[in-house]
């Protein structure tokens, strides 16, 4: 079985929402990159998740906005746009933080669910568990996954200890 297949059974994404997004957004000539989870996957040994965490170019968010209600559901949060469709559990999140738009310019083509796409650099997908994980509106249980998320980077990649706060390097079970 091929890892976008298992994706689509776990989500039940019967809609094709993933494949329709990318081609959309492709077809639009949005710049974006994968970050987050899944980009966490992209370089090391991947867990399953539902999300899709994604950056786009600052200046593009309004004009991804309005594209994105012509063929999906948006919901705008305070810092992401949540993007759904009828028929799938997939969760798509485009970050509205302006931070995450400096991820596009390190940005390369990475195997994410058998699709190549565009992934944040391993340096900035930690920058954002950092951030994430220091957010303390963020619920507990989500700043958990960073933390192991961040733990997963670091296993694979000790060279980037130093770009991790003291403090958060104190949580990790070594």
């Amino acid at each position: 079985m091929h890892a976008l297949d298992f994706w689509k059974i776990v989500t039940m994404d019967y809609s094709n929402l993933l494949e329709s997004l990318i081609a959309f957004l492709r077809s639009q000539d949005i710049q974006f990159c994968v970050i987050g989870g899944q980009a966490v996957n992209a370089y090391v040994e991947p867990l399953v998740s539902l999300d899709l965490d994604l950056a786009v170019a600052v200046h593009q968010i309004e004009k991804v906005e309005a594209l994105l209600e012509t063929q999906f559901m948006v919901k705008r949060f305070p810092h992401s746009l949540n993007i759904s469709i009828p028929n799938s559990d997939v969760r798509v999140q485009i970050q509205t933080d302006e931070r995450y738009a400096a991820f596009l310019k390190n940005a390369s083509e990475q195997n994410v669910l058998g699709m190549q796409l565009p992934v944040a650099s391993v340096e900035d997908v930690l920058q954002g568990k950092v951030w994430a994980i220091s957010d303390p509106e963020r619920r507990g249980s989500k700043r958990q996954k960073d933390l192991a998320d961040i733990s997963r980077i670091l296993e694979s990649y000790p060279g980037l200890r130093g770009n991790v706060p003291q403090e958060i390097l104190n949580r990790l079970m070594d």
